[in-house]
């Protein structure tokens, strides 16, 4: 594999950013840009997707993924809003390592804040119709704000999320991303910096590559939240959803690919059996042999997959 190969690979393995391309059928319109929160000498912001403002209608907030370490409110996916029947609200949040994992929950609230005492007036969506969704990273913030946000959405769709950063396959080498180059630590802090970010495209490959390499050393929660989950485990239960679901968490569900290099398939087991638990209203979407997020499944494998979750969304909201 060349240098080339490498970069689309990791970068497209380790934050989906195909599958947030893929479905191109009545793309959302009327973007409007909104700066929800001004911290840290960041400007960050919700770009707001409508096709008819002048009507009160539900909101699906997207939150991408990218490890909290790379990504953009961009392009968020189409399969979200086929036909127009809501708002698509797709936020940017600070990036680690520089900021670290507690300040971006804080952005997540922050967010959610934002669309419920400011959407109303400025795009007419209604507060009591809100669904969270978001891949990997982005289904990781979705599973969180079933219990950390006030008000709680109405229902939650997370697509290859996790609910458990402290489990083995974050906190030690990936053998998976073992396969690829080696990024050695001064190559790794080279690519990114010690101000703020809240991420743009042009910053993914080489920031995926910082990512890389903390799967290659087993370090990501280190790195993210700067505590060590191998001796301050206890520390991480405000930031584990797997740890938090009662039987107030809302409606959730989940798609989750079998073959799923980047973030195990077990994640979403253990929190479907959590969920049932606590007997929380979820579905659970399983992909036999799907990749992350469904990046590597043609169209006609992963349409109907979407189409059902939004229907289920859509019972949810409408």
């Amino acid at each position: 594999m060349n240098r080339r190969e490498f970069l689309k690979q990791a970068t497209a393995t380790a934050a989906s950013l195909v599958a947030t391309r893929c479905l191109h059928a009545s793309a959302p319109t009327s973007l409007q840009t909104y700066v929800y929160k001004t911290a840290g000498g960041c400007e960050i912001k919700a770009d707001v997707y409508g096709s008819d403002a002048s009507i009160r209608k539900p909101v699906i907030l997207w939150i991408h993924g990218g490890a909290l370490i790379f990504g953009s409110r961009a392009a968020p996916p189409d399969w979200l809003n086929p036909d127009g029947r809501f708002f698509v609200v797709s936020i940017d949040y600070r990036l680690a390592p520089e900021t670290k994992l507690e300040v971006i929950i804080e952005d997540l609230r922050d967010a959610c804040r934002w669309l419920h005492d400011r959407g109303p007036k400025l795009f007419r969506m209604d507060p009591e119709r809100i669904a969270v969704t978001g891949q990997s990273a982005g289904g990781f913030l979705t599973l969180m704000s079933g219990f950390s946000v006030n008000p709680r959405p109405r229902v939650l769709l997370a697509l290859s999320g996790y609910g458990d950063i402290t489990r083995p396959w974050y906190t030690r080498p990936s053998q998976f991303y073992l396969q690829q180059a080696p990024v050695s630590k001064e190559e790794a802090y080279r690519l990114v910096g010690t101000d703020c970010t809240s991420g743009s495209p042009e910053e993914d490959a080489r920031r995926s590559k910082f990512y890389l390499y903390c799967r290659q050393q087993g370090i990501w929660p280190k790195v993210v939240a700067d505590h060590d989950p191998d001796v301050e485990n206890r520390w991480f239960d405000p930031y584990c959803p797997v740890r938090n679901v009662s039987a107030s968490y809302p409606p959730t569900i989940l798609i989750h690919g079998t073959a799923d290099t980047d973030v195990p398939f077990q994640e979403s087991v253990n929190m479907k059996r959590k969920l049932a638990h606590f007997k929380v209203k979820h579905d659970f979407l399983r992909v036999p042999g799907g990749s992350h997020c469904l990046w590597k499944e043609s169209l006609a494998v992963k349409a109907p997959i979407f189409r059902k979750a939004m229907d289920l969304v859509s019972a949810h909201l409408c």
